[in-house]
């Protein structure tokens, strides 16, 4: 029997080491400044062509590479950054995966153009599918400058798979803010088909940070600081009303490196809790310092989930350092008993006279018994509160139904005879011949309010309010190309928009639908709404669109609703074509059972 286990060629071995490596054209922008920014530039520039599937070029002015040093670079496990094992464990650069730049020339043409300060003459190298087909002296500037075209030419199975522009630009986007928010020292510009989207001067981390998500985000950040002997934390977190329902403005980096950690996320969280919905994410941006020995960023092979010695502590330490930063910045309830200026109490000297008790007149001839007219006449004070009690004796009704509200149970009976009782002001009570049907409200209206959009999608009928004085909104690139991605859609749903200069739109109309009178908020929460969606594939552009319109405009839990509009809804529901499940699939109804209450009292 012939031998089976065979050597692969060192292209095919490169290839599948470019699909653990290299997943979409953001993955090579991301490769390509780490290394320029652990290169030591101070100036870097992306320019991307087709959302990086013709072009991704980065052009920095750092260190650069030697003739021998260049060539090497493009072989597998080369790197400048690691010389023994233990090294691992102590790693505080970017770019030291030794088979970055050897996976993105197995997948792509690659030139590249470098030269250190030092030498006369640079290096220009040109790679195809992992084979060198030019290597000779060249003119060009201090430092390197890689171009990578044709992204996936020669694996056509990967290039299909890729997303839109708009989604592989918003990847990219999303990249280059987690480097560009680390490294505030470095000037950093995006260009994207011959647009600037971003030209980021150095500075420190709030002007980054602002630079990067545009001015509105200045009031909404709260400045966090703590030093302790385990680790430093510092950086900014957001004031409450700043949360949105989708990730986007979290950002965790250890030592300048961005990490995904879910366990220090549900500190932040944990921080603000009773402060802000279940369904909202806060805004932060939280840097640490600490011994690169005591974490292992091995674990994962993008390089962004990180293990922690003592997770548990510092667990405590960030949860600890945001409530504090809450309570200074008067967010959740606090004391400050240094302020001397809050209380003035007199101190009483010697010669002050000593405060006299209150005198109470009184009529000693007065006599309860006399039957005088004049006397037996009731008192003006009793008059007032006979008067006062029979004008308000209706109100004993009404303070009663308060209590049954503050205790979330409202009950209403309709003029058909239907009761129904809104619970907790979140889901919607109604007796039925099996037992009780309880219906979230605001799952509910969104079922309805998709099914609504989804017609005018289909109709192309646009319902829409004209603003009398058009409202301008600033929002980030990435949320920019979201809005391009859906533009036609919300037009017809009957959004009127305007783009402008930058990032900055122009609301001229808006859909009728809405409950919120804040146009900007609408379109912020649509955009929120649809990245939400789009991991989902049984979803077409339209029912992604319709299904954002829905749980940006549906009522919100915690809206008291009266009777008709409870039956309203209830009566709309009923007539969808899928009233079961919300857009999300989500269940709408759900039945208790008499035998279910029955089995609750035995």
């Amino acid at each position: 029997m012939p031998d089976i286990i065979k050597l692969l060629p060192d292209s095919v071995a490169n290839q599948i080491a470019a699909g653990e490596v290299i997943q979409r054209p953001a993955s090579v922008v991301k490769e390509l400044m780490e290394n320029a920014v652990d290169a030591g530039a101070k100036n870097i520039s992306v320019i991307i062509k087709d959302s990086g599937k013709t072009l991704i070029q980065i052009v920095d002015d750092g260190d650069g590479m030697s003739e021998t040093d260049a060539r090497l670079s493009f072989e597998r496990h080369a790197t400048s950054k690691i010389s023994t094992a233990n090294d691992l464990f102590s790693i505080i650069t970017k770019g030291f995966r030794g088979e970055a730049l050897a996976s993105i020339a197995a997948v792509a043409m690659v030139e590249l153009r470098t030269r250190k300060e030092e030498n006369e003459t640079g290096t220009i190298i040109v790679i195809n599918g992992s084979k060198v087909e030019t290597q000779e002296p060249c003119s060009c500037a201090k430092g390197s400058s890689f171009s990578v075209k044709n992204l996936f030419y020669n694996v056509p199975a990967r290039r299909k798979f890729l997303k839109s522009d708009t989604t592989e630009m918003r990847h990219i986007i999303n990249e280059f803010q987690k480097i560009v928010i680390a490294h505030t020292d470095i000037r950093f510009i995006l260009h994207h088909n011959d647009t600037e989207v971003y030209n980021l001067p150095s500075g420190n981390h709030r002007q980054r940070i602002i630079g990067v998500f545009g001015k509105q985000i200045n009031p909404d950040l709260i400045t966090l600081e703590t030093e302790t002997t385990l680790i430093s934390l510092k950086g900014f977190i957001g004031k409450p009303e700043s949360a949105r329902r989708t990730y986007g403005e979290q950002f965790f980096f250890v030592n300048n490196r961005f990490m995904k950690h879910p366990y220090f996320h549900k500190a932040v969280a944990e921080a603000y809790q009773n402060i802000l919905p279940a369904d909202v994410i806060p805004t932060y941006f939280i840097f640490m310092e600490t011994d690169p020995a005591s974490i292992d960023i091995n674990i994962h092979p993008t390089k962004t989930e990180i293990k922690f010695e003592d997770e548990r502590s510092i667990w405590q330490i960030l949860m600890a350092s945001v409530r504090e930063a809450l309570g200074r910045f008067n967010i959740v309830p606090s004391l400050d008993f240094e302020d001397e200026a809050l209380i003035d109490i007199p101190v009483r000297s010697s010669s002050d006279t000593l405060p006299q008790p209150p005198g109470i007149e009184i009529n000693p001839r007065y006599n309860p018994f006399d039957g005088d007219e004049a006397s037996m006449s009731k008192p003006g004070f009793i008059e007032r509160f006979e008067r006062e009690n029979n004008a308000n004796w209706e109100k004993l009704y009404t303070t009663f139904e308060k209590e049954n509200e503050s205790h979330g149970i409202i009950e209403k009976i309709s003029e058909t005879g239907r009761k129904f009782f809104q619970v907790k002001n979140k889901y919607i009570v109604c007796p039925v011949k099996s037992g009780l049907m309880l219906i979230d409200q605001k799952r509910a209206h969104e079922r309805v309010l998709y099914e609504k959009f989804l017609e005018c999608l289909n109709k192309n009928e646009p319902v829409s309010q004209s603003e009398l004085f058009p409202i301008a909104v600033e929002l980030n690139p990435a949320d920019i190309l979201v809005l391009k991605e859906i533009e036609d859609g919300i037009r017809v749903l009957g959004f009127n928009i305007l783009f402008q200069d930058k990032n900055k739109v122009l609301i001229k109309g808006r859909p009728s639908e809405f409950l919120t009178s804040d146009p900007a908020e609408m379109l912020g929460i649509i955009i929120d709404e649809f990245k939400t969606r789009e991991s989902d594939p049984s979803l077409g552009l339209k029912e992604r669109l319709a299904s954002a319109m829905a749980g940006a405009s549906a009522i919100p839990y915690g809206k008291i609703l009266d009777q008709s509009e409870m039956e309203n809804l209830f009566d709309i529901l009923f007539a969808c074509s899928s009233p079961n499940y919300s857009p999300k699939g989500k269940p709408v109804i759900m039945i208790i059972t008499l035998e279910d209450i029955d089995k609750k009292f035995k």
